[in-house]
């Protein structure tokens, strides 16, 4: 097996399995990590049926996995719902990988603005006694919390993958930047933003950008694609 090939990364499938399908079958990896907004219909086994005995299967959120009910229980319910990698760091084919799912939303914490919630408890408790909710709304659930994110923070790690962007790309978040220094990780994968591209932050970490149903490798090489180029940020 080639090294690079013994980590796949999946970008937002959006309902389109097919290319990380595809690229399990040719390149036998140890593992794929899926980068979030699968737009499940089903439960997510049942979308990886070809692939759930021939690879370990990672993921973390997107934005688009708590729209709805259906969607968020699909994943948080689902066979592989144990293998969600947010807010930890786990050992996958012999390198640890961080996770940070779900999205900055404005009403909880949008850097580099300060947050507006310590943390979800804090946020519960201040609710109107007649609103009040003992369990967060999906759209919350969503959300980057800045409390996890400090603990993600003192953790440390070989690769970050995030649904959210770093400070490479131009929509992306400076906040990444300083915990993947502070995790002092060599290399970022993400989704969300469609984009194949090649980037670093601090000179020394590398940041891949996986575009819409794009699989690439850990060297960052693109394997299975809708043929979409990639940019190299710099």
């Amino acid at each position: 097996m080639n090294q690079h090939s013994r980590i796949l990364f999946a970008g937002d499938p959006h309902g389109n399995f097919k290319p990380l399908i595809a690229a399990v079958h040719k390149y036998q990896p140890e593992a794929v990590i899926l980068l979030g907004d699968y737009d499940l219909e089903m439960p997510l086994e049942s979308c990886l049926q070809e692939i759930v005995n021939l690879t370990e299967i990672w993921w973390i959120a997107g934005n688009y996995d708590f729209e709805s009910p259906e969607k968020y229980n699909n994943l948080f319910h689902s066979a592989l719902s144990d293998k969600d990698l947010h807010l930890k760091v786990t050992k996958i084919a012999g390198l640890r990988v961080a996770g940070l799912g779900g999205i900055f939303l404005g009403r909880v914490w949008y850097p580099p603005q300060q947050p507006k919630w310590l943390g979800k408890q804090h946020y519960l408790y201040n609710q109107s006694v007649n609103i009040k909710r003992f369990d967060l709304s999906l759209k919350y659930k969503s959300a980057i919390w800045h409390d996890e994110f400090e603990i993600l923070k003192t953790l440390k790690a070989d690769i970050l993958v995030t649904h959210e962007a770093p400070g490479s790309h131009r929509y992306g978040f400076k906040a990444i930047d300083e915990l993947a220094i502070a995790m002092g990780v060599k290399n970022i994968f993400h989704g969300h933003l469609h984009e194949n591209y090649i980037g670093t932050i601090n000179k020394k970490i590398n940041v891949f950008g996986v575009a819409k149903n794009a699989v690439v490798d850990l060297g960052g090489n693109t394997l299975e694609s809708d043929n979409q180029a990639i940019q190299y940020l710099v």
